[in-house]
């Protein structure tokens, strides 16, 4: 997983929380990186899950929950810092459609090790995007917190709802519009 997924964690951490419990987490973690994260690094997303458990112990809070918002916070990152990702599309059912045609193509030529989900989708009703995520890494909640960040930055009344095929590895996720 690249490492700007985990500086953007341990930033979620420091500002929602606490810069002393990012401490916590990472020393109480066994990380075989040490925590210590560059945005350009590669590093093994169990590193990630340890962490995000770890925080889900000290807050009290289910693991899913925190995935979820931390999607979402990466969401808000990915505007800032590729906007021209964004900008490209005009509606949140076009952006999702680019990602694996478009965006993930990108991400490849930057960071060809980069081991990224795969996207299909059904869109034959222009009222509804189907899209199946396929991933080992069964990070699910933060493909759909993402996508809740996506639809938070093209302000479109659309409704996300998660269907689990095969636990969190395979989700078909339905995108309605209201």
């Amino acid at each position: 997983m690249k490492g700007l997924v985990f500086t953007e964690f341990n930033e979620m951490v420091e500002t929602k929380y606490s810069p002393e419990l990012l401490d916590e987490l990472i020393v109480e973690c066994d990380l075989s990186s040490g925590g210590s994260y560059t945005s350009v690094g590669t590093y093994d997303h169990n590193e990630l899950l340890q962490m995000v458990n770890k925080l889900a112990e000290k807050t009290d809070t289910p693991a899913d929950v925190l995935v979820f918002t931390f999607g979402e916070h990466l969401a808000g990152r990915f505007v800032t810092l590729f906007p021209s990702f964004f900008n490209e599309s005009t509606c949140m059912f076009d952006f999702m459609k680019s990602l694996d045609n478009h965006i993930h193509v990108e991400v490849h030529s930057l960071y060809p090790d980069a081991v990224l989900p795969k996207f299909s989708f059904d869109d034959t009703d222009s009222s509804c995007l189907i899209m199946e995520y396929e991933s080992s890494k069964g990070l699910s909640a933060l493909a759909h917190g993402l996508m809740q960040g996506v639809l938070k930055h093209y302000d479109e009344n659309i409704t996300i709802k998660a269907e689990h095929i095969s636990g969190n590895s395979h989700v078909r996720f339905h995108l309605s519009k209201l």
